[in-house]
């Protein structure tokens, strides 16, 4: 192993060497116990790693950082609660190391990041599941690890900011993250620190990320966006209605969808899903012009499903409100006819019949007449 020191650094690590050899001595273990180990571990590993000229050439050539910044690690998660060194490199025994054996740092990222679920087993068998493990079993090293989304030894809560979860994606989802950021959910979270609106893993899960691209996902999609939009307590705050669900629910298409769900959830259709009019992650309000639902934009936001729809097609349309005069007038007088017709229909109907009813047992008797 080949590491470049810093000036001085033989000297310092004589006498540094001593120091330990007499804190190992009276402590009778290079493992203390909880109480005292960490420290006297965490100041002994330090005495070499907190040099920030140390550093290790791997076999390709790239150059491996071995410094680690004393007051970021004591400010993360896992020092704060007595977590020590070797409990992430337990085979580090002493001085020298062993030889690291990995051609380059993506390799020894991904041999190390298995220590994680030693004590987050749950956590690390849901990535099993997930869209970023089947990409590495397809051969892509790049895929995420705990590492790159948690960090390694400066892990801090995923969520303090909120919207730190979002940049931490965009890590890899660059050009997603941008449209994020110029949605409604996204400049309400960054500008506003607003927490109502959703981040990344709100509609992907953490661990156990799903292929959005698959029919199942597309076909769960509109029960996902109702967790917020028909959700009384959280719209009542902003004047949203939030009978937008259950209006979407009874419409040719949430019907449609119910019947896919319900049979064939593993079938790719096309009926309209929420984000196919709404887009996905640059979501932005009605109100706005580059809107893909703003009313200049919505005929053809329709015709991407229906392509020989007319300039009349969207004031049939009611969209997530409830039929009325002002807005759909066409359907407004269709629907007062029907639910005018229908029952005036039906009584006649039920008339003729209790009339049939009666001349025919008016008939019956008159027959047994003698």
């Amino acid at each position: 192993m080949t590491i470049k020191r810093g000036p001085h650094h033989i000297k310092v690590m004589l006498v540094l060497s001593l120091a330990l050899l007499g804190v190992m001595l009276a402590s009778g273990s290079w493992q203390a116990d909880a109480a005292a180990g960490p420290g006297i571990q965490e100041e002994a590993c330090l005495s070499c790693h907190g040099d920030p000229d140390l550093e290790h050439t791997l076999p390709d050539g790239e150059l491996l950082p071995l410094f680690i910044d004393a007051n970021r690690l004591a400010d993360s998660v896992h020092e704060t609660i007595g977590i020590s060194c070797d409990s992430c490199h337990p085979d580090i025994q002493g001085y020298p190391h062993p030889e690291i054996e990995y051609d380059n740092r993506r390799e020894l990222s991904r041999a190390f990041y298995l220590t994680c679920r030693t004590c987050h087993a749950s956590n690390y068998a849901n990535t099993l599941d997930s869209i970023h493990a089947e990409v590495a079993v397809s051969g892509e090293l790049g895929a995420p690890i705990c590492e790159d989304c948690h960090g390694a030894h400066y892990t801090q809560l995923p969520d303090k900011p909120r919207a730190l979860i979002s940049e931490t994606c965009g890590q890899c989802h660059a050009e997603i993250l941008i449209e994020y950021k110029q949605s409604i959910h996204g400049s309400a979270l960054i500008e506003q620190d607003n927490h109502d609106v959703p981040v990344c893993t709100d509609c992907h899960g953490v661990h156990n990320i799903q292929d959005p691209r698959t029919a199942q996902f597309r076909i769960d999609s509109p029960e996902l966006c109702a967790g917020c939009h028909a959700d009384p307590e959280r719209m009542g705050k902003y004047g949203y209605k939030t009978d937008v669900y259950s209006l979407y629910s009874i419409s040719w298409h949430g019907v449609d969808v119910q019947v896919y769900k319900a049979n064939w959830p593993t079938i790719w259709h096309e009926s309209a899903v929420c984000t196919d009019c709404h887009s996905v992650h640059n979501i932005l309000p009605a109100s706005d012009p580059n809107s893909s639902v703003n009313p200049s934009n919505l005929l053809a936001t329709c015709q991407k499903c229906h392509p020989d729809a007319g300039p009349n097609w969207t004031g049939a349309w009611t969209g997530h409100n409830e039929i009325s005069l002002e807005r759909t007038p066409f359907v407004f007088y269709t629907e007062v006819f029907y639910s005018s017709f229908v029952p005036f229909v039906l009584i006649l109907a039920a008339g003729y019949v209790f009339l049939r009813i009666i001349r025919g047992t008016v008939e019956r008797v008159r027959r047994n007449l003698p």
